[in-house]
């Protein structure tokens, strides 16, 4: 039974994974300059975590539906919790990139969470749930920006990464306490029918098809700006929380997505998609 205090939790575990995906944009050049390279080459720290997060939605996520989701959701926390350490200490570019290469490879928590909270919600109540899972995911990618360039101006960047791990072993142990635990599966596929049914699936699924390339052009438009962003931006002379408030743009998004559960809830998906896409269109002119 889906309780409006475990959907809660959900979301703020969204939130605080995907917030590690793009906390290091706004203090890309603290980096550079704390490791002694170029603008260019710290840019892989976003690369990295990037490469992370879409091997794991390939070879990770689909784990979800072949073993025991509260487990499997507790161990990407635990080694979550783990690379951010390693992040927040590491001595060189080298490290610093592997280690947010495994933070991004563990963040597709958050596939595993929206999937979760659409199988315990009733069909009445599907898009509000995930509506509200949304709005956690939307709030973790824009506020990581202000809130990781508040950390780096009191303590440096490498508190960034320190305190998300703190928070994620935080939310580990809620996590451990509070989920309910799925019933056991009588017959567990193997994981490489698991992996054939995510192409199975893109094949013969025309809706998924759809919506995959729609997401796929809005997540480029939208990380073409704000990856960008903070380079042209520190020539202004900005402070790291100056340069994250931009994110602050997006909370129409946040404010947006449970409402738009609803609608879809009510049968105006189509319609709601529509209006999004066309607002999206008109932003960038």
């Amino acid at each position: 039974m889906l309780t409006a205090g475990i959907t809660t939790l959900f979301s703020l575990t969204c939130a605080l994974a995907v917030a590690n995906v793009y906390s290091a944009q706004p203090l890309l050049d603290s980096m550079a300059v704390s490791l002694k390279v170029s603008p260019g080459m710290i840019g892989s720290v976003v690369t990295a975590t990037q490469a992370g997060y879409a091997i794991g939605l390939l070879f990770l996520v689909p784990l979800g539906d072949g073993l025991n989701r509260k487990y499997v959701v507790l161990t990407q926390l635990l080694l979550s919790v783990a690379a951010l350490v390693v992040a927040g200490l590491s001595p060189n570019i080298a490290i610093l990139l592997g280690a947010m290469l495994i933070v991004g490879l563990m963040a597709v928590v958050v596939q595993l969470m929206v999937a979760w909270v659409a199988i315990l919600a009733t069909p009445q109540k599907r898009g509000q749930a995930v509506g509200t899972l949304t709005s956690g995911i939307v709030s973790g990618i824009l506020l990581s920006r202000f809130i990781s360039g508040a950390i780096a101006d009191i303590a440096g960047w490498r508190a960034v990464y320190l305190t998300a791990a703190c928070l994620m072993l935080l939310i580990a142990g809620v996590v451990w306490k509070v989920m309910p635990s799925p019933p056991p599966q009588p017959q567990k596929p193997t994981y490489l029918s698991l992996l054939k049914s995510v192409f199975q699936l893109y094949l013969t699924e025309p809706q998924l098809r759809k919506r995959g390339i729609l997401a796929l052009l809005i997540f480029a438009a939208f990380s073409m700006l704000w990856t960008t962003m903070v380079m042209p931006l520190t020539a202004l002379s900005l402070s790291h929380t100056q340069t994250g408030m931009f994110g602050l743009a997006g909370i129409a998004g946040v404010l947006a997505a449970s409402r738009a559960g609803r609608w879809a809830d009510q049968g105006w998906a189509q319609r709601t998609s529509g209006l999004a896409l066309a607002l999206l269109a008109l932003s960038w002119l």
